[in-house]
């Protein structure tokens, strides 16, 4: 991999980390393209710069990640992040499988997007209008919820832990700031775990990569913070359908691509 492989796919990492369109699925496509994505470091590296896009979060919302004098909120994404982290380990080959295949990537965009097309008028009258109001059942079903994305590869984090907070009664802007705060244990478990196993398997990053990790989490670090600041703008103006129309745009292209043009390559 080249810093300018490195720097696109951080790019694309911190434009689309935190929107429910799937970081995974447009990196995996992206590296896809670029001829890169059977190398193992490239695995690797999609995942671990999303340490990048987690301090984002955790710059943004520090008074959150910093106020000891709260443990309901910590205790809160303990439970929320315990059935991903359970399933995402059982399934940990078909998750790896699934990753490298672009054409299920691109189905999951679509189905994703066909629901978010929905979303705002399935899920109306909001209760919960602030995180304190978060009760402890329904951080779990929200976790529950960011399972599937787990289990399909492309639904998007982001997209299933929004609609399950929408789904449990919050508002639009607190589904989207509760899936932030969600995705700093579950990504911090992510990307800890894929390092470890890269260097089980593979031995310890050379130089180069090193240096390529570290410009690629820069530069997710970066651009996840303009993102996130845009993206709850959006969602109070507009809510969800635009998201859900360009998840369908991109996945119905990547399908033509394949089928008419050239087959995509299953790594």
């Amino acid at each position: 991999m080249e810093t300018a492989h490195a720097i696109l796919l951080a790019i694309i990492e911190g434009l689309t980390e935190f929107l429910p369109v799937s970081s995974t699925g447009h990196m995996i496509i992206a590296s896809s393209g670029l001829g890169i994505a059977d190398l193992p470091f490239t695995k690797t590296f999609t995942v671990a710069i999303q340490l990048g896009a987690i301090l984002a979060v955790v710059a943004l919302y520090w008074k959150k990640f910093i106020n000891f004098k709260d443990p309901k909120f910590y205790i809160k994404l303990a439970i929320a992040v315990v059935p991903a982290l359970i399933i995402g380990k059982l399934l940990d080959d078909y998750i790896d499988e699934k990753l490298g295949n672009p054409v299920f990537i691109a189905f999951s965009l679509v189905g994703g997007g066909i629901i978010l097309l929905f979303i705002d008028k399935l899920f109306r009258n909001p209760e919960v209008k602030e995180e304190k109001e978060i009760s402890y059942p329904r951080a779990f079903f929200i976790g529950c919820w960011q399972v599937l994305a787990v289990i399909f590869p492309g639904l998007s984090r982001s997209g299933a832990t929004i609609i399950g907070g929408m789904q449990q009664k919050l508002t639009r802007d607190v589904a989207a700031e509760f899936s932030f705060f969600l995705a700093v244990p579950t990504m911090l478990a992510a990307t800890g775990y894929k390092l470890l196993k890269h260097v089980k398997d593979n031995g310890m990053f050379s130089k180069d990569e090193f240096s390529i990790l570290m410009i690629g989490n820069i530069v997710a670090f970066v651009v996840a913070i303009l993102a996130i600041k845009v993206f709850i703008g959006m969602v109070k103006k507009y809510g969800f359908r635009i998201w859900g129309v360009y998840r369908i745009i991109v996945g119905g292209l990547v399908l033509l691509i394949h089928y008419f043009f050239f087959p995509l390559q299953v790594i």
